[in-house]
């Protein structure tokens, strides 16, 4: 079995409102617990078996279904269908930003860098307890909640244009599409020129304190960032890595 333990008891958060969780998860027993566990939690929760059942819900355009209808979806990367990072890359293809936890049996440092790359938010390897998955689903969606929270602002550094209200940003003239941990880093970025930031600094405020990952994670998304905003990614002009520090923007 996956998980390590299971008690009814957990300490409730505090909602304006009820948090709508996706569900994608092969094993049925897994499902089960993720869904009480949650539910517990006060969060309403739809479960699947596989991976084609969340791109048609998110994509739905009926009542209560599609993309603005839900707060966080935890994804299982061992489905039968569509694996757990084909639905991610798909998702984040669409534009849609919802916070996605990826679930795994395999516990590698190239599985989770994979799962990272294509979109994911965080990565949870089984098996696992469950306090700790409701903790990394109450940090995703706090951190959902305060990007909602910002000012409206346009911020611009030479010719990147990035609109944090809309989740936008234009690259020499051109939208490009960012998954939203290197939406969030760019936005840190771009707030701060010539900033020296450590990775535990950038993993605090990007990530939270409350993270249980290491600072490799930081690196993996600096990496795909470069790639999409740089004209030379192996010569950065914008994110540029100061050695034995960590990273400055410009």
């Amino acid at each position: 079995m996956y998980i390590k333990e299971f008690r009814n008891s957990f300490t409730k958060i505090k909602i304006g409102r009820r948090y709508r969780v996706l569900i994608a998860e092969a094993e049925e027993l897994t499902c089960r617990m993720l869904n009480v566990a949650l539910s517990e939690e006060g969060y309403e929760v739809i479960t699947f078996a596989n991976g084609q059942s969340i791109i048609e819900c998110l994509t739905s355009e009926e009542p209560n279904l599609g993309e603005s209808s839900f707060d966080l979806v935890i994804l299982d990367l061992m489905l039968p269908d569509l694996n757990g990072l084909e639905v991610c890359r798909l998702l984040r293809k669409q534009g849609n930003l919802i916070p996605i936890l990826m679930l795994s049996a395999k516990d590698s440092e190239t599985d989770c860098v994979l799962g990272l790359e294509v979109g994911a938010d965080d990565y949870l390897t089984k098996p696992f307890g469950m306090r700790e998955l409701v903790a990394r689903c109450r940090a995703l969606l706090r951190r959902q909640w305060l990007m909602k929270l910002s000012p409206i602002q346009v911020l611009v550094y030479k010719d990147i244009t990035l609109i944090p209200q809309e989740c936008r940003v234009v690259l020499r003239g051109q939208e490009v599409n960012l998954a939203p941990k290197e939406f969030c880093l760019l936005e840190l970025f771009i707030s701060h020129t010539q900033r020296v930031w450590t990775r535990q600094q950038i993993l605090n405020k990007i990530w939270g304190e409350d993270f249980f990952g290491d600072t490799k994670t930081v690196d993996v998304h600096i990496r795909w960032l470069r790639k999409k905003l740089e004209l030379d990614p192996s010569r950065p002009e914008y994110i540029v890595t100061v050695r034995g520090f960590g990273y400055r923007f410009g």
